[in-house]
């Protein structure tokens, strides 16, 4: 039950705090997604976010700081087996998953609810 209880703070907290950021600066959504993606890749690589992820679960993997964690762990896995070709690789494969499940569910969402362009 506690993993649950976790999850769920350490989400929100994660999320609220995302939210401060973009209300309080002046910085586009897109570029709030990119610097969450690389603060992910950088705690990974310090070390930091592999621990927190044990202890939050869902609530440290499914935002987009988990997103750049398993980044950085799909190129470092690759990079031991593969070498300098691993850098391209290892990201790639890591998150296939998530990426083609954000593509067809997006893609889902589209024929189901017929979305408009703006004009």
């Amino acid at each position: 039950m506690m993993d649950y209880v976790n999850a769920f703070w350490i989400g929100g907290l994660i999320c609220a705090l995302v939210q401060i950021l973009m209300d309080r600066t002046k910085m586009m959504p897109g570029r709030v997604m990119v610097l969450l993606v690389c603060l992910g890749a950088v705690l990974s690589a310090v070390g930091i976010y592999g621990p927190f992820v044990d202890f939050a679960g869902a609530g440290a993997s499914v935002p987009l700081l988990g997103f750049g964690h398993v980044l950085f762990d799909g190129v470092k896995e690759a990079v031991k087996e593969h070498g300098f070709l691993g850098i391209f690789m290892g990201g790639l494969k890591a998150s296939a998953v998530g990426i083609s499940a954000a593509v067809i569910f997006g893609y889902l969402a589209s024929v189901i609810f017929k979305p408009k362009m703006p004009k």
